[in-house]
């Protein structure tokens, strides 16, 4: 509820503080007296954009703040999604400097007016005969119903599971939207995934190679070298080792003479062994070398396959070679999981999907069952208030797809007059029968939710007599569950209040000046009193005042 309203520097407002009760409070005093101009401050707190006309004073700021009391109003996922200081006393305030420049500010936070707007929706609903009214709307028309119908834990639960499907549905769209994009890269990938694997390419298989080539490419050399050796070390005539053997028979004759001598013998053995077994290994080297034109035919290729795919992938060795086929095997992976994750969220859509039909299918059968009773006790207020051939039809139409209330779509037709066809609010109804429909509406849900304050700027309009005094009831009947602030001309409805405040405009030597201040018994009198006879009163208004505020 609105607690206060503070206002600086504002069209004809020098200075005005006005705590609200809650109840109904009513506002009255002549034309032109400023009550309008409350309405304008309270639409810089809505989030309305304004100009430097507005300023009282053009060299100072206009400054408008608002408290309200927002314990019951269930705000806080508001207030977290938009990284907001939740009080349940909140307060807003509007700045506008002379260059024109406009702040808002929420709890002391900078905001912009798109945020103000979302915000005070909640909190506010000025009721203005000539606005395109809420009620035209088929969002706030359905809103009628699930309140009526009593919807609102089942809406609660079915709105939280719908806001988890969609998250997933989003997600799934995103991953198909990657899927897509990547079936190109996952070609590529995969041709180059096929060619590692042809390839069974193993570790240090290059070096080996290498070597492997070097020899068969050199084994006329290794074979004639080798065999020099053999020859050279015990088949030539001059061979060494019978050389060396004509030196150990030599030593063997002073061998026995000491033991480093017999120790150097000993050694002497050694290396004639040791070359007769080199005689023999280079002997097995040339016997086993051959020129093998198809084994150097297959290093080479191998080894060629080896390098393009160095060059290919920009590596230098085996090692980094290897670590690029795993690098690819590694994304194809991730592209194989890609599947397997929107295969499971698929699932998981669909499972979703399905409970929330169900719910929906719920939802829809308590909106149906109130309707008829709906339609019945809105013609009956309606006649009430002079309207007695007017009637209302509520069309139910099952959607396709789910949205964020259910797969119901509703839409109040109106019909004005006998013999009339029913019709969209907005192509048939008048700004007096929109006025009084709406009246209806919001009387017949007060009891159901938690509406914010309900400001009616003049609803009384074109109305008098007993049928002013059925709204006036209506109105009373509001403010005994939500705090009603309503600006009148009707002496009937100002009779109901349980606050009463009078605008009313002053000369200064420099211009005029709107005020504001509470009423006291006596002066509601009076005031009603002129309202029924005019300035000044006669006794004759002043006891009908007493009587209206007595029936109250």
């Amino acid at each position: 509820m609105l607690k206060n309203i503070e206002i600086q520097n504002y069209a004809i407002i020098e200075r005005l503080d006005i705590a609200f009760p809650d109840g109904l409070t009513i506002i009255t005093g002549e034309t032109g007296a400023g009550k309008s101009i409350l309405l304008g401050a309270l639409g810089l707190i809505m989030g309305k954009r304004v100009d430097t006309k507005v300023l009282y004073d053009q060299q100072k700021k206009c400054y408008v703040e608002a408290i309200f009391d927002i314990s019951s109003y269930h705000l806080t996922d508001f207030f977290e999604e938009e990284e907001l200081d939740y009080h349940e006393e909140l307060t807003i305030r509007r700045e506008i400097a002379p260059g024109g420049k406009s702040r808002a500010f929420i709890n002391d936070s900078p905001v912009t007016l798109d945020i103000l707007q979302t915000l005070t929706e909640n909190l506010i609903d000025i009721h203005q005969q000539f606005d395109i009214l809420d009620i035209q709307k088929p969002t706030f028309q359905l809103q009628i119903i699930d309140a009526l119908a009593g919807n609102k834990s089942l809406l609660d639960n079915y709105k939280s599971q719908y806001k988890s499907y969609r998250k997933d549905i989003i997600s799934l769209e995103g991953l198909r939207e990657k899927n897509r994009n990547a079936n190109q890269e996952i070609e590529f990938l995969t041709f180059q995934m096929n060619e590692f694997i042809q390839a069974e390419l193993k570790d240090n298989e290059q070096v080996t190679l290498e070597v492997i080539l070097q020899k068969l490419t050199s084994a006329e050399e290794i074979k004639r070298n080798s065999l020099m050796v053999a020859h050279a070390l015990e088949e030539d005539e001059n061979a060494i080792i019978g050389q060396w053997q004509g030196v150990i028979n030599q030593f063997s004759s002073i061998r026995h003479l000491d033991s480093n001598y017999e120790a150097l013998y000993t050694r002497m053995i050694s290396v004639r062994e040791e070359i007769a077994d080199i005689s023999n290994e280079a002997s097995l080297i040339s016997e086993a070398t051959e020129y093998d034109e198809e084994a150097i035919h297959h290093c080479t290729t191998r080894l060629d396959l080896i390098y393009r795919l160095q060059k290919k992938h920009h590596v230098a060795n085996m090692e980094n070679l290897l670590d690029v086929q795993t690098a690819i095997q590694t994304k194809l992976d991730g592209y194989a999981d890609l599947t397997n994750e929107m295969e499971t969220l698929q699932r998981e859509c669909i499972a979703k999907e399905k409970n929330l039909r169900a719910l929906a299918a719920m939802l829809s059968e308590n909106r149906k069952k109130i309707i008829q009773a709906f339609e019945k006790n809105v013609h009956d207020m309606l006649s009430s208030l002079s309207m007695e051939h007017a009637y209302i039809s509520v069309k139910v139409n099952e959607l396709r797809e789910l949205n964020g209330t259910g797969l119901d779509e509703v839409n109040i037709l109106f019909a004005s007059n006998k013999g009339s066809d029913y019709l969209p609010l907005k192509d048939t109804a008048s700004g007096g029968e929109m006025s009084r429909l709406t009246l209806c509406v919001k009387s017949l849900v007060a009891g159901a939710v938690t509406l914010p304050t309900l400001i009616f700027d003049e609803i009384d309009a074109g109305l008098s007599g007993a049928v002013a005094q059925k709204t006036g009831g209506i109105i009373a009947g509001l403010s005994k569950k939500h705090q009603v602030i309503c600006i009148t001309h009707s002496p009937q409805i100002a009779a109901r209040a349980q606050s009463h405040f009078w605008v009313y405009k002053s000369d200064t030597a420099a211009r005029s000046v709107t005020s504001m201040r509470e009423l006291s018994l006596d002066e509601r009198i009076t005031e009603i009193s002129k309202m029924l006879s005019g300035n000044p009163p006669t006794e004759a208004a002043r006891a009908n005042a007493i009587e209206l505020i007595n029936m109250s």
